[in-house]
């Protein structure tokens, strides 16, 4: 959830879009679930990542 916190903090996500991850994440109890979460929250969340790495620095990058 600490990552969700830091894409809400950077406003990579709507407190909504937050909520409605975290809480899919939280009932969630196997993968196979986690893997099933609706596809505009997935978009949401691959966005998120996507910018997120976009800022991290060269010298940081794998």
């Amino acid at each position: 959830m600490q990552l969700l916190d830091e894409m809400l903090s950077l406003n990579l996500l709507t407190p909504e879009q937050h909520h409605e991850i975290g809480a899919w994440v939280s009932r969630s109890k196997t993968p196979d679930k986690i893997m099933q979460m609706p596809a505009h929250l997935w978009r949401a969340l691959e966005m998120a990542s996507v910018l997120m790495d976009f800022d991290v620095p060269q010298a940081m990058r794998h």
